[in-house]
């Protein structure tokens, strides 16, 4: 059998590292081209001598020399930059891009990839939040796949396998994140610490933050309206702290199709690497006993703003929802480092869309024009 190439972009992150566990366990179905990292280059040099990698790419500049003089008694190719980082996925020798990149930095990366006709498992989501009308519509013309990594995505496709009926409702579940029985109240005085500690998963830090705010959770109904062609008025979230269902889809005739597993990632992963086949991983076995109680709730809409703000972003469509990216980015960047509150993290995003000049129909330069205006009115709001 062929092995599948593979491009992995921001493999030192947590989606990254999740991925190489996958690659590990079936040497005999992939082989890694390129690897990329932001700025760890000690571990993107061990792991590019581990999977024997035929290139890699450090984004940030500055880390170019530490990571050309780790590799450089190897035969490893050493590139730096983000016009690298789009270079690796046009590689002729990569199949498969998984673009776990964080952030709009993923977004041109999956365009790319697309338009040299690479299959795409995406984690990066605002690729679709941002760029969804454009990107969609190139991979249908280019008839790429673009497959899900995100687990309520991943789920919602695995639920839709072998449907040939109309859906009535998708239904995405979330944790509510770290804050989830935290009072409205107690919000403006929460820490970057207590906002890390998210109850069940364990992701990078934006991520984890995003799921505090629900703005991830906002994300994933634009992405759910892009991947599956369902408007915003047939997607629905529910809390359902537990995590267990990953999300689910309702019929017309009142049935509902749900999956069920553990807050693990290398499922969806492997899925979007293996598709149509599953992975086998004798050690993944659930155990009923130990979620005896599945619970399920509305999200409280006052203490989540977030959530309606990216509902009306998918309703007005341009470039709405890529200020609110922007924002986001500046905002969540800006908590973490203890420059603002949390509650600020919204009050940005609020700021950035009223102030920002929308695009109703965007080429790549108007999202380019778009992220730089939308941090640069978040750097406003938060005086930065």
């Amino acid at each position: 059998m062929k092995r599948e190439k593979l491009a992995i972009l921001g493999s030192t992150g947590s989606i990254g590292v999740q991925t190489l566990d996958i690659v590990r366990e079936n040497p005999e179905r992939f082989e890694v081209v390129t690897l990329t990292a932001h700025r760890n280059w000690e571990q993107l040099a061990q792991q590019a001598r581990e999977f024997d990698a035929d290139s890699v790419v450090i984004a940030d500049e500055q880390y170019y020399p530490s990571l050309k003089e780790a590799l450089a008694d190897s035969d490893i190719k050493v590139f730096a930059g983000e016009e690298s980082v789009e270079a690796a996925v046009c590689n002729s020798q990569v199949d498969t891009v998984v673009n776990a990149l964080v952030g709009y930095a993923g977004m041109i990366p999956t365009v790319r990839a697309i338009e040299h006709g690479k299959k795409v498992a995406l984690a990066n989501k605002e690729s679709l939040v941002v760029a969804g009308d454009m990107i969609m519509p190139l991979a249908l013309e280019r008839k790429v796949p673009i497959l899900p990594i995100d687990s309520e995505h991943s789920a919602i496709f695995q639920c839709l396998m072998g449907e040939q009926s109309p859906l009535r409702r998708l239904i995405i579940t979330c944790s509510g994140g770290a804050f989830r029985d935290f009072p409205r109240e107690a919000l403006d005085d929460v820490t970057p610490a207590q906002a890390l500690k998210h109850p069940l998963w364990s992701m990078g830090a934006k991520i984890t933050i995003d799921s505090a705010t629900l703005v991830n959770k906002g994300f994933e109904v634009i992405e759910a309206h892009h991947l599956f062609g369902v408007g915003a008025e047939k997607i629905s979230v529910i809390l359902h702290p537990e995590a267990i269902v990953h999300s689910l889809v309702e019929f017309e005739d009142g049935a509902l199709k749900a999956q069920l597993g553990t807050p693990d990632m290398h499922m969806p992963i492997s899925l979007a690497l293996l598709f149509p086949e599953r992975a086998v991983r004798p050690s993944e076995r659930f155990n009923f006993a130990d979620h005896p109680t599945l619970s399920f709730r509305e999200v409280d809409r006052v203490k989540y703003p977030a959530l309606d703000i990216a509902y009306d972003c998918l309703r007005r469509r341009g470039t709405a929802a890529c200020t609110m990216n922007g924002a986001n980015e500046v905002a969540v960047a800006a908590f973490l480092a203890g420059k603002c509150r949390y509650t600020d993290i919204v009050k940005t995003i609020e700021y950035a869309l009223d102030k920002s000049q929308f695009v109703a129909k965007p080429t790549l330069d108007d999202y380019a024009a778009n992220n730089a205006e939308s941090r640069a009115l978040a750097r406003e709001f938060l005086k930065l």
